[in-house]
Order: C-alpha cells, then sequence, then structure tokens
C-alpha cells in the first residue's frame, strides 16, 4: 500500500524527515465494512427523498436501491399504500443519460449524487408530475399512471412546470423558454444582452446562498420573474481533466475573493413574449439570495449587499415595476440568509422572519408592510431553520444543544410551541404542504427515517437503505474550555483495552453551517472502522460552527483558522486529561473541504500537537476561494490583507516539519486544483516535501472505487507515522 501511495504522490524538495518506521502489530483492516460503505455511499443509497406534496397528502420521493445510484419515483398514498410512478429503467431505455456541463454543475453544487430521475415537479392541482430526464420533459398522470414526453427540441436546462401544468418553461443558449405540455413548438421569452445570461442562478447563489433556481413561476402560471446576469466582469476559470485530453475544458464563471461578481437584476415576462420589465434594484445590492411568489402575497426577493452585512426584503410590483423595502437588517459582522425566511402567510398578510438581533435566532411575524406583529419565539427555543407555513403556525427546526435536531410547530396566536417529530436524533423538514410535512431523521440509535407526519397520523416512507453491520462504540461529551461548553465525541476500538494507550485520530470539519458531533449513532461508522484500526478516534465542534448562537458563530471574523484551531487542541486536550488511553504524543488529523484546510494548517502551526495530516479537497489559500463565502467571513482581501496572509496555508508552508498528505480531486469546481498546486509550489519553493494524491473526481468523490482506496490509504498513512 504504501508504495502503490509513493507511486501516486507528487515529492516535491527534500523537506522533512520520515519517522522511522516501527513495526508493530496493528489490528486486521475490516475489509468488508469498508467495502460496504463503498458501495453503498457511506450507507446513504436507499433513503427516500420527498420532492413535493399533494392536495390529497400524497407525498412523491425518489429511491434507488442499497448499492445503485440510479433513482425512481415513488408515490405514498394517504392510506399508506406504495406506487412507483415510474422507473428511471422506463423513463430512459437502454439510453445512457448524457448531462449538460450546467446540470453537472448544478448537481455538484447540491451534492446530488445519484441519477435517473432526480428533481420532480407537481402542478397545483396535484394531477400532473413533470420529470426531465434524458434530454424529455415526462409527464405522468396521476390518477392513471399513463406518461407522454414532451420533446423541447434541444437543450433544457432546469425545467419546472407551471402551476396550472399548462406548460413547461427551462433554460436554452443563456434565455428563458417555454413549451406548452399540450403539445407545440418551444419559444423563447427572453434575448439577454451578450454577456448576460437569464433565468440561471449564478454560482455565489447556487454553492454559498442555496439557491440553485433562477426564475420562478407566478401563482397563477401567466408570468415568469426571473435573474439576469451580467457576466463580463466576472472571471472564467477553466477545469479540465488531464486524463482525458480529448475532452474540451470546461469553462466557469468564478468570482475569486476580493474580485468582480456577477452584476444581478430582476425582470419579469409574460407568456405573450413581449420584452420584459426589468426592476430598478437599490444601489449597493450584490446579490440575490431567494425569490418568493405565493398567492396572495407580493413579489418579493431577499437581497444582500457585498459584505453581507445588510439585508434587504424588497417587494416588487409586477404592474408599475416599482420596488419598495418592506424590512432592512443589519449585523455588524454578517447576516445569515439561508435560514427559510421570509415566508408569506398563507393568506398573503404578512411574513414571517427569523433574526438573530438577540443573539438567538427568533421568529418573528410582520405585517404584509413589514411591521413587527409579533415576536412568536424566544431566544431559549434555539431555532435553526424555518421550514414552513400553515394556517396558525409555523414549522420549525430548532437545535437544542447543537448536537441534535427537533421539529416544532409555532403558533400565531402566542400559546407554547409544541414538537412535532417523534425521534431522537439529527431531525431535517424535507417539504411542507397542504397539512403534510415530511422529515428525515438520522436515530440517535442508528438508522434513518423518513416520515410524513399530518394530522390524521404519521406514515414512514420506506426505505431500501442498507444498514452497517456495526454499532460504534462512539460516546458524546463535553468539555469546559474557559467557561465553553464544548461537544466532543469518542470513538473507542470495539477490542478496546483499557491498560493500554492508542493514538488519536482528530475527525475535524471546524468551518461555518456544519456541525460535526452529532447524537446520531451512524455519523460514526467509519470513525468506528478507523479506531478497529488502533485508534481513538475524537471530534469536536469549534466556535465558529452553527447553533450555538450569534457571539459563538462570529468569533470567526476576519480569521477563519486561528479561534477553530484553538479550540480543537483545547478540546483535545481536556478530553485526554479525563481519558488517559489517548496518547496525545502520537496524534494525526484529517478532513475534507474546510476540515482539508484545518488539517493542513494545524501540522503547519501547530506541530508539537500533531504528527500527521491528511488534507482532503483543501482550501489554501483564501484569496483563491469565492467571494461571496470567504468575504462572509474574510471581508475582501484588500480590506483584511493581514488576515488573508496569516489564514494561508502558503505563508506557512516553509513551516511544515510532520507527514502531510493532500488528496485533491482535479476537476473540483468549488475547491479548485489550484489550491493544491499552489501549496505543493511553495513547499518545493521552502525544501519541503508532502505527498499528494490527485483524483479524476469534483469536490463530492461519489465513485465507490475512489471512496475505497482512500480510506486504505489515509488508515495506512496514519499507522506508517503514528
Amino acid at each position: 500500500m504504501r508504495a502503490a501511495l509513493l507511486s501516486l504522490a507528487f515529492l516535491a524538495g527534500c523537506g522533512h524527515a520520515r519517522t522511522p518506521y516501527k513495526p508493530m502489530t496493528w489490528p486486521a483492516l475490516d475489509e468488508k465494512l469498508l467495502a460496504d460503505a463503498a458501495a453503498t455511499y457511506n450507507w446513504k443509497l436507499g433513503i427516500p427523498a420527498p420532492l413535493a406534496i399533494a392536495p390529497d397528502g400524497a407525498v412523491l420521493f425518489r429511491r434507488t436501491a442499497a448499492r445503485d445510484f440510479a433513482s425512481d419515483l415513488f408515490e405514498l398514498r394517504p392510506d399508506g399504500t406504495l406506487r412507483t410512478l415510474a422507473t428511471a429503467a422506463d423513463l430512459l431505455g437502454a439510453a445512457e443519460e448524457r448531462l449538460s456541463n450546467e446540470e453537472k454543475a448544478r448537481r455538484e453544487r447540491t451534492r446530488t449524487a445519484t441519477r435517473g430521475v432526480v428533481y420532480a415537479d407537481l402542478s397545483a392541482d396535484g394531477a400532473t408530475v413533470m420529470v426531465p430526464i434524458g434530454g424529455q420533459l415526462v409527464l405522468i398522470d396521476r390518477a392513471t399512471g399513463a406518461r407522454r414526453a414532451v420533446d423541447p427540441g434541444g437543450a433544457a436546462y432546469d425545467p419546472h412546470l407551471s402551476p396550472d401544468g399548462a406548460h413547461v418553461a427551462f433554460v436554452r443558449d443563456r434565455a428563458l423558454w417555454v413549451i406548452p405540455t399540450s403539445g407545440g413548438p418551444a419559444r423563447a421569452l427572453t434575448s439577454p444582452p451578450e454577456g448576460h445570461e437569464d433565468a440561471i442562478a449564478d454560482f455565489a447563489a447556487q454553492e454559498e446562498l442555496g439557491r440553485t433556481r433562477g426564475y420562478w413561476w407566478s401563482p397563477d402560471s401567466r408570468s415568469i420573474v426571473f435573474q439576469r446576469s451580467d457576466l463580463r466582469p466576472v472571471d472564467t476559470i477553466y477545469v479540465s481533466d488531464p486524463r482525458h485530453n480529448d475532452r474540451a475544458p470546461v469553462p466557469f464563471k468564478y468570482p475569486r475573493a476580493g474580485t468582480a461578481n456577477a452584476v444581478i437584476s430582476i425582470g419579469v415576462t409574460g407568456l405573450d413574449g413581449a420584452a420584459p420589465m426589468m426592476f430598478a434594484l437599490p444601489a449597493g445590492v450584490e446579490y440575490l439570495a431567494s425569490v418568493t411568489w405565493t398567492e396572495g402575497a407580493p413579489l418579493t426577493a431577499l437581497v444582500l449587499d457585498r459584505d453581507q452585512d445588510d439585508v434587504w426584503v424588497l417587494a416588487l410590483d409586477p404592474a408599475t415595476g416599482t420596488v419598495r423595502t418592506l424590512l432592512h437588517e443589519h449585523d455588524d459582522a454578517w447576516i445569515n440568509v439561508n435560514v427559510g425566511a421570509p415566508m408569506w402567510l398563507l393568506d398573503g398578510s404578512g411574513f414571517l422572519w427569523l433574526t438573530e438581533a438577540p443573539g438567538e435566532w427568533v421568529l418573528e411575524r410582520r405585517d404584509r408592510d413589514g411591521a413587527l406583529v409579533a415576536q412568536l419565539t424566544r431566544p431559549e427555543l434555539h431555532l435553526h431553520h424555518l421550514v414552513g407555513v400553515e394556517d396558525r403556525a409555523a414549522i420549525v427546526v430548532r437545535a437544542p444543544d447543537q448536537t441534535r435536531q427537533e421539529v416544532w410547530r409555532v403558533p400565531f396566536d402566542g400559546s407554547a410551541p409544541s414538537r412535532i417529530d417523534a425521534h431522537r436524533g439529527v431531525s431535517n423538514v424535507k417539504q411542507v404542504k397542504h397539512g403534510v410535512i415530511a422529515i428525515e431523521t438520522q436515530l440517535s440509535a442508528g438508522g434513518t427515517v423518513v416520515t410524513a407526519v399530518s394530522t390524521t397520523g404519521t406514515r414512514e416512507l420506506p426505505s431500501a437503505r442498507e444498514l452497517p453491520s456495526l454499532v460504534p462504540t462512539t460516546v458524546l461529551e463535553t468539555v469546559d474550555l474557559g467557561g465553553r461548553l464544548h461537544n466532543v465525541s469518542i470513538t473507542r476500538p470495539r477490542a478496546f483495552d483499557a491498560s493500554r494507550t492508542y493514538p488519536v485520530l482528530l475527525s475535524v470539519y471546524g468551518g461555518p453551517h456544519k456541525v460535526n458531533v452529532l447524537d446520531a449513532s451512524d455519523t460514526y461508522v467509519m470513525d468506528q472502522w478507523y479506531a478497529d484500526a488502533g485508534f481513538i478516534v475524537v471530534r469536536s465542534d469549534n466556535r465558529g460552527t452553527p447553533s450555538r448562537g450569534r457571539a459563538w458563530e462570529r468569533a470567526i471574523l476576519k480569521d477563519l483558522i486561528t479561534v477553530p484551531l484553538e479550540d480543537q487542541i483545547g478540546a483535545l486536550r481536556a478530553v485526554a486529561a479525563r481519558h488517559r488511553e489517548l496518547d496525545l504524543s502520537r496524534v494525526g488529523v484529517w478532513g475534507w473541504s474546510f476540515g482539508g484546510y484545518v488539517s493542513a494548517l494545524a501540522v503547519l502551526l501547530r506541530p508539537e500537537v500533531f504528527k500527521a495530516a491528511v488534507a482532503g479537497a483543501p482550501v489554501t489559500d483564501w484569496a483563491l476561494y469565492d467571494t461571496a463565502y470567504t468575504e462572509r467571513y474574510m471581508k475582501t482581501p484588500q480590506a483584511n490583507p493581514g488576515g488573508y496572509a496569516s489564514t494561508s496555508a502558503l505563508t506557512h508552508a516553509g513551516k511544515l516539519t510532520r507527514p502531510l498528505l493532500v488528496i485533491h480531486g482535479i476537476t473540483d469546481d468549488n475547491v479548485h486544483f489550484a489550491h493544491a498546486l499552489a501549496l505543493i509550489e511553495e513547499l518545493y519553493v521552502a525544501g519541503k516535501r508532502a505527498e499528494v494524491i490527485t483524483l479524476s473526481a469534483t469536490h463530492m468523490v461519489p465513485d465507490p472505487r475512489l471512496n475505497l482506496a482512500r480510506e486504505r490509504v489515509q488508515i495506512e498513512f496514519f499507522r506508517e507515522h503514528l
């Protein structure tokens, strides 16, 4: 394995001396579990994914087999009966699905690894389902199951069915098009100027703001509001795969920190072919976070400035073209917007808004003009997301202690909130409509369950997921770091020997948006595999991670490494002081993406703590990463040059004295391969050496072969150096 690893590595310079390899007896690897993990995409395949809820309460969902990436479409009826609406094999036949570069990028943005039935739209009356697949727009009659295909006559990116089911809109050649479902040719509704594109969510919106759509149907199906992007100022980055020189490099408009973003505007067009009306957005608006257009409510846009410390809720009038501000909020650090707000009440009389101004998220009810009507929750509820609205209540997700998430109902009349879901673990709401709430829960005791909850009872969406063959030994604890309680997880070998000490592996993420210590057993299955291979695996959540209040999260402002690394080391030492079986003279660290960044900086800045690191797809210099994410926390390189320099792995490359393995996909269009190349060159110039494995893969790496090999390489690397 070591020979295979070195054959894949770029060895640059003549850096650190390797630790002499000391033969010792390591436990045998559980090869079956590793193979199962790779084949099942870490046991994610087979879990039902709700796509829509019909007026009669039926839940439409996609699902793969346990070891297959092809999704089929199913329907769970209110009486609990299950029906297959379409299979990928039926819809595609013998044809191989070919995706455009734009669609591949969108699935990368949404971390969608499956194929086949990925999206589905449902008409407002629930009668018609539209499934885009294989270049066709397949319409399914729910009552009879009859299917017919609408040929768009060419490329059709991001198609969506109108609420009345009479048309499908899509994007072609940077313009918005529409085609009638009854038959007839497709026609263009817009004609963007040169260098512009219509109806496509820009990169910043897709990757960092949680918005993958660039246009939205009006509730009456007569109009479409769309985003227009002037892409001329944005740098073009080319992503190529040297293993396939027969394929042209793929160009991406990628705004790196400190460079120009796309210039965003909003337009609305009817189906009559008239020129669209373009709205004049307020000065200073840089990002379009979301658009909401529901029956009885005004067309609403949520927008941000460049620093993302100001947010506005705008009401847009398609009849007059006027724009007015319903709400403005400022935060001295930054505003988090991907939390489900604003959400209009069903009668259009006002909207719901989440604010962190009190220090924790609270839910507010605003009237139609944006004035505060009532604060519906207190900070003690620890809200996480607003996910739905009913006639008399809001549906929210709360995180009571950061390790768990629960679904609650918050009444508008001021009465006490009540819990909806019944399982302990990490719950997320996938769909809310027509009195049905579709909830996915990663269970504390192991497994994942997806339920449809309504006033008539609870239905479980049938899963095809394969279960892991072991139950992790993981225990969750808290440690006190200067009065702050930090959550940690500890996974020991199943054959744990209390009389000896073990080398330690720190599994890290450490960045915004993600909690790493969860009360969900299956999260730790691969931690257990590493533990059984002769280690103790530890995780912790530092300041800067979500669900612990405004001050906790914003401790990383203008510096994305100092506080996370300080907290990770503090938690590790506190755990070791409590549990003497942890040998802190032999600590390795590994992670992916932001976790890869923390891992690389860990061995560069704190080699007395960390003896070896694996950095997967790491950001190595924030000046190379995108504007919307980086500048939210770091501000621009022009405004914070010292912060960018001190947090860059390139600055500290010459300090490397510990073994470092970098793994990176050469076609990664999120954390571009340029990050790895830049670090390799700085190490080379400094006379240092790292091991580097390049993959013909993107940021996700869903390929079972590559995932299998990655775990084997990582365990061998840590066994050699610890």
